[in-house]
């Protein structure tokens, strides 16, 4: 079996986690900027997390024989101050022709605020100015259906944005079906306890299809799993899906949509 990682905060992970992905099969790792697990006070600290994110982990990765790409951004949860935001808004571009970065994200909202929707415009417009592809976080829990419609009308109002060179991710039940239907990619993210599980996760793609979906694991500093990609491909060959299905869905889907930059190769 092989699988692409397309979600995973690596740099909270032991060097464990990386053998044992490699080990199950994983191809590539896809790691976006995320929440520290506190708020950054100065853009000088996040220019020092984008250099962790395009030199050092690539190089620690690579120990392991497994290809590390990263995609750039402020989080949602730090972009309510936004003359921070912008001051790191500023200094993406710095960054932009690093070998291993795929585009911005994980962009999007925590809590659907004016300052939070600003910044996540501003986001894109830095995506279309570059032609970068987009990755989007949508809100946990309560937030998440009115959050995912407001950073769907976010996206479709600019109209230089092309959907299918967006993944919106953290899908679930309630907002799969609107993210697939404006022609966005959608991505299930498993987690033991927070997110979907392996089952949900299926339940999902057989509602869908196998198309424009991908799964990952996002693991990260709380209760998370690297290997559950692999994990649910079992739960699918259980369900009686062939090779070439789960193949498709954990293998050629994050392909399709990650291949849109030439950077990302694959030995």
């Amino acid at each position: 079996m092989r699988y692409i990682e397309p979600h995973a905060h690596m740099v909270s992970r032991t060097t464990d986690d990386y053998e044992a992905m490699v080990t199950a099969g994983c191809a590539a790792v896809c790691e976006p900027a995320f929440w520290a697990g506190f708020d950054r006070g100065s853009v000088e600290g996040f220019r020092d997390y984008f250099c962790q994110l395009t030199d050092y982990e690539p190089k620690r990765a690579a120990k392991f024989g497994l290809p590390h790409f990263s995609w750039l951004c402020i989080n949602p949860k730090e972009s309510e101050n936004v003359s921070l935001a912008r001051e790191v808004l500023s200094i993406i571009p710095e960054f932009l022709q690093k070998p291993n970065v795929l585009g911005i994200g994980e962009i999007g909202l925590n809590k659907n605020t004016r300052n939070e929707i600003l910044i996540l415009e501003e986001h894109i417009q830095l995506a279309v100015n570059h032609n970068q592809l987009i990755l989007v976080h949508t809100p946990h829990l309560e937030d998440k259906f009115k959050g995912t419609n407001l950073i769907i009308d976010v996206l479709k109002a600019h109209s230089a944005v092309k959907p299918e060179r967006v993944i919106i991710d953290h899908v679930e039940e309630h907002t799969y079906r609107q993210v697939l239907d404006h022609g966005f990619w959608a991505g299930l993210t498993l987690y033991p306890e927070s997110k979907c599980s392996p089952a949900r996760a299926i339940d999902i793609v057989e509602a869908a299809h196998l198309n424009n979906i991908w799964m990952n694991c996002a693991c990260d500093w709380g209760i998370s799993r690297p290997l559950a990609v692999p994990h649910t491909a079992l739960e699918m060959r259980r369900r009686g899906y062939s090779a070439s299905s789960i193949d498709h869905l954990i293998f050629g889907n994050p392909l399709r949509f990650l291949s849109q930059n030439p950077r990302f190769k694959l030995p």
